[in-house]
């Protein structure tokens, strides 16, 4: 049972540590109503829960809740960004490069994949969390958290992005 829980749920994990761009950081990630419902319910009361084959990130100028994401960013080619639940892209406890089941006692995995969104060509507005959802468009909150440091995005600024390693997902500390 364990190894089914680590298996299908390794991408969706407890608290969250990102960082958008070089020095904006978002830390201790807030798990949706949604999400916990639905992992209690497949691991005490027996009910199935299908695990998304891609998660993708959005990014929203106000806060939101445990409930919905706040305002998300729209125009400007923006568009949520996914990333594939898979070993290749997401790192084992052992190491970043990882393509081996997680194991041992911290319950971590972390992006090997750079998360890049477009290249803004209007103005985003000024980001002050980020959220994960499990579809492209509307779908379900995963999680949400607030950035340490709010980012303004600006028509032409470079493209904001979650470097390799700085997406922490993490159940059990």
């Amino acid at each position: 049972m364990k190894s089914l829980f680590n298996k299908l749920l390794m991408p969706i994990l407890i608290s969250l540590v990102m960082l958008i761009s070089i020095s904006t950081q978002a830390q201790a990630g807030a798990m949706s109503d949604y999400l916990e419902n639905k992992i209690i319910d497949w691991l005490l009361r027996g009910q199935i829960f299908t695990a998304p084959t891609t998660v993708y990130y959005a990014l929203a100028t106000t806060a939101g809740s445990d409930t919905a994401c706040g305002i998300e960013v729209t125009g400007g080619s923006y568009s949520r960004v996914g990333v594939a639940s898979s070993l290749a892209n997401w790192a084992g406890t052992q190491a970043a490069a990882s393509t081996v089941a997680s194991s041992g006692t911290s319950g971590t995995t972390s992006n090997n994949t750079v998360v890049t969104f477009a290249t803004p060509t209007a103005n985003w507005g000024t980001v002050v969390e980020f959220c994960v959802f499990d579809a492209l468009t509307a779908g379900n909150l995963l999680f949400r958290t607030a950035l340490t440091t709010n980012k303004t995005i600006n028509n032409g600024d470079a493209a904001p992005s979650f470097a390799i390693g700085a997406a922490t997902f993490q159940i059990d500390n």
